[in-house]
């Protein structure tokens, strides 16, 4: 199979796409959860960003775990605004396809976010997840606040050393603030629950006894 070099280097800003002011129109009303998934929300609620591969599965993962309030699935970390999905994939906009979460911090903890995000997926393939290959498919965490952001950091670290002590690679996360989210078409939002027998790649890392944030 031959990988055109474009859909493994990020675009400079001045080739990317030009997209487009017009938002793209969603459902405003999680297929799982029955809650929005357009702001504002309920006073008290955070939001996170996470890129882990094919953002179908990733999806998945975040509204199955406890105490999430919503989730939606665009794309972040490009320059194209408000990109479709046949152009993020094209490599030229820069964007990785990614999944907001809201959840409400009294519940549950942004760590344990963290937590699940590094054990979902393996963090160290760089522009790729499983077969999937191109920029978009970048693992990455984008943060709201310093408070995140700090976490992050000290969540990758942590996950480093275990990765290292069983002689496996170098993480490729890219951990940064947060840039526009533009949401994704509204067939992508929660799509594994409208179509269950749908593609999903999300594929932990293989490690015997796989290292856990916060062991």
């Amino acid at each position: 199979m031959i990988i055109s070099s474009k859909k493994l280097v990020l675009p400079d800003p001045g080739d990317a796409l030009p997209g487009r002011d017009t938002p793209m129109p969603v459902t405003n009303r999680h297929f799982v959860t029955g809650n929005p998934i357009l702001p504002p929300f309920p006073p008290g609620m955070e939001q996170a960003l996470f890129g882990l591969g094919c953002f179908w599965g990733a999806e998945r993962k975040f509204w199955e775990y406890p105490h999430i309030y919503s989730t939606a699935v665009g794309y972040s970390g490009g320059y194209t605004p408000n990109p479709t999905y046949e152009e993020v994939c094209s490599g030229l906009t820069g964007h990785a396809e990614v999944v907001k979460v809201i959840y409400d911090p009294a519940l549950t903890s942004y760590g344990e976010l963290l937590r699940l995000f590094w054990e979902a997926h393996d963090p160290t393939l760089g522009m790729r997840q499983g077969p999937d290959i191109g920029t978009q498919y970048r693992s990455g965490i984008y943060t709201y606040t310093q408070e995140q952001f700090e976490e992050a950091l000290a969540s990758r670290v942590h996950y480093q050393q275990r990765l290292s002590e069983a002689g496996l690679r170098e993480i490729t996360t890219e951990i940064l603030p947060a840039g526009e989210f533009y949401y994704a078409e509204d067939y992508h939002q929660q799509y594994l629950t409208k179509r269950p027998m749908g593609y999903s790649c999300v594929i932990p890392i293989e490690l015997s006894g796989r290292p856990k944030y916060g062991d």
